[in-house]
Parts: C-alpha cells; sequence; structure tokens
C-alpha cells in the first residue's frame, strides 16, 4: 500500500468516528491502535490525547521536534430538554449555526444509546413560516429533532437523553474522482492521517532521525487547551500540523501544503517558518506562505502553558474551514513531503 494510500484509507476510518471536543475516547483508541500496529508505543494521555515517539530509541535526544495534530472537532451538547421534547443545543468549539441547518446528527447519550436527529430552524416549513428567509440561524433559534415519537419533556427523558449529551454532526465524507476530499472535521482528521502516513514512512523505510521526533494528537484544540501539556523533556521545538487556510486575500489552495507566518495569537518563530519553506523548495513541494486572520492552533497552546520552544504551524489547503470544508489529496501529499523533507534537514 503506497503512503497516499495509507494516508486515505486512515482519513476515511477517524472521518467515521465522532470526536467533538470533550467525546474523543473512542476516536483516541483507533489512533492508538494504529501507532501500535506500525510497531510504535503510544500511551494516552490523561486528557485523552496520544502520545508516541516515532523513532523508538531516542525519546530523551535533546533538540526533540514535537508534532501537534488534533482529533477532536466541532459539535454540540444538550442544553435544554424543551416542553415539546425538541432539544435546544449549545456548541462545542467554533460550530457556526449557519453552517449546520438541516444537518443530520448523532446523538450519544451517557447511557451508550445513540439517537438520530436533524438541526433545524424553529418552525422550519417555509409554507407555514412566512418569516423563514429573515429569521438569524442562532443555537437559540434552532433545535434538534429527534427522530422518535417524542412531543414532550417526558418523552425525551424517558429515552434517557439528558443534559449534557453529545450531539455528533454528520461529517458526509466524499473524496471524488478527481482526488477531492469533502467532508466535515478535515480540520483537523485530515492531518491525523498525515501524521500517521508519516509514523509509516518511518516505521517501513527510515532513515531514524538523530532528534527526539514526537507525535502528539490532541483531544481539546478546538476549546483552546489541546498542546498545553504533555511536552516531552528535551523538546526544542513544536510544530502544529493543522490545517492550511483558503479564503480572499491568501495564496493558498486545496492542492498546496501552507505554511503560516502569522495568525491572531502572533508571528511564527522566524527559523522554523524560513527552515519550513527551505525544506520545501529543496524538495520542490507545492506550498504557499500566509497569514490567517482568525485562528489559533495547538502550538499557541504549548507555548501558552510556558514551555520554550520554537514554533511553526502548516497544514494543507481546506476551503471552508468549520462548514462543509472542501481539501485535495495532492494537498495532503503536499503537507506529508514538507514533514519528511523538513524532519530530513536534522536526520
Amino acid at each position: 500500500m503506497t503512503q497516499l494510500e495509507y494516508l486515505k484509507q486512515q482519513l476515511l476510518a477517524v472521518l467515521a468516528i465522532d470526536s467533538p471536543t470533550g467525546h474523543t475516547s473512542a476516536a483516541a483508541q483507533y489512533v492508538l491502535q494504529q501507532y501500535k500496529q506500525l510497531g510504535f508505543s503510544p500511551v494516552l494521555t490523561n486528557k485523552g490525547g496520544v502520545l508516541v515517539c516515532v523513532n523508538p530509541g531516542r525519546e530523551g535526544a535533546e533538540d526533540g521536534v514535537f508534532l501537534e495534530a488534533h482529533l477532536d472537532t466541532l459539535g454540540a451538547m444538550v442544553a435544554e430538554i424543551k416542553p415539546n421534547g425538541r432539544l435546544r443545543l449549545t456548541p462545542l468549539g467554533g460550530l457556526n449555526a449557519n453552517n449546520t441547518e438541516a444537518e443530520n446528527v448523532r446523538l450519544a447519550t451517557r447511557s451508550g444509546k445513540v439517537f438520530s436527529g436533524t438541526f433545524q430552524l424553529k418552525n422550519a416549513s417555509v409554507h407555514v413560516n412566512g418569516n423563514y428567509s429573515d429569521e438569524k440561524r442562532t443555537f437559540d433559534s434552532m433545535e434538534l429533532v429527534l427522530d422518535e415519537d417524542v412531543s414532550s419533556k417526558e418523552d425525551v427523558l424517558a429515552l434517557g437523553i439528558r443534559t449534557g449529551d453529545i450531539a455528533c454532526f454528520d461529517p458526509r465524507t466524499v473524496i471524488t474522482p478527481a482526488g477531492y476530499i469533502k467532508s466535515r472535521f478535515l480540520d483537523d482528521k485530515l492531518s491525523v492521517a498525515i501524521l500517521l502516513a508519516h509514523a509509516k514512512s518511518l516505521a517501513e523505510n527510515g532513515p531514524k532521525p538523530a532528534r527526539a521526533i514526537w507525535h502528539h494528537i490532541t483531544v481539546f484544540e478546538e476549546v483552546g487547551h489541546g498542546g498545553s501539556a504533555s511536552v516531552p523533556a528535551g523538546i526544542t521545538e513544536a510544530i502544529s500540523v493543522d490545517m492550511g487556510c483558503v479564503g480572499d486575500g491568501l495564496s493558498c489552495t486545496e492542492k498546496q501544503v501552507s505554511i503560516c507566518a502569522k495568525d491572531s495569537g502572533g508571528p511564527y518563530h522566524e527559523a522554523v517558518v524560513n527552515g519550513l519553506v527551505a525544506a520545501a523548495q529543496a524538495a520542490g513541494v507545492d506550498y504557499a506562505v500566509d497569514v490567517y486572520p482568525h485562528y489559533g492552533s495547538d502550538v499557541e497552546g504549548t507555548l501558552r502553558a510556558g514551555h520554550d520552544v520554537r514554533h511553526g504551524l502548516i497544514g494543507a489547503g481546506v476551503y471552508a474551514s468549520h462548514g462543509y470544508e472542501r481539501s485535495h489529496l495532492l494537498g495532503a501529499q503536499n503537507t506529508l513531503h514538507l514533514l519528511q523533507a523538513y524532519l530530513a534537514q536534522v536526520y
């Protein structure tokens, strides 16, 4: 199996496992097992992420590199069971109500039962609601309509549904014959698949890096503290492998890897940005350098936690971020090749 085929296989697998932030244990267990199958010794962190050294024997080496990608996604939580049996939701992370109307939802309860439903505007029939087009879509003006015979709060409670249950939005994953990847939650499950492909390349091909190379699959990035803990000793450089932005004013496309020079948290480390650019140019990787106007990453959580590291951010170009996103297999491939080329400089 080629690296790209493996990456695609893992992407489809992780996208199929619901993992809104705070509800990530099943997805983390899957990723943990994939690293084990590749011959590594991953561990679950106390927060529920996956931490693994991908060059065994160098765990304590100085000047280590820490690659971070997050497994948690946007989602929602039941905030209220309404008298009519509908559910008011509160977002988990930066989920935008405008991007969720009429989306199918799986509701995961504490008892382990899963119910289906649809997230709709209140009074959603155009033939009934004369103000349908004018109403603002918010989490207060919308509701989860369960696919169950319920018409009261008591009916819903009898099913075992409670406040705090997790609403998981259908990713609707499609990979087109032209190589375009359409799905919710490419941010950041596409990068999780990229890191698994990177680990596979190290397990099968070498060469073994002289520096310690760690992967951290985090689970609370969407709420700001995914990368704030579990940094091993000896790490001097942390790179967030997240999504690259595609949109007005930016040069990146879905077929490229984006190197971020600055986001809303400030500039990334000049030496890391310059090193990534040099590696891309030397290896013939298709890349772009951009400034993201509204963005934060795992590695910024690492810095704010007080870790003294150089920091960087790369990712495959993704359009329509935090909505129904689109990227391309070439963007994923270019991101993987940039990682390999950049880390080859320190072998």
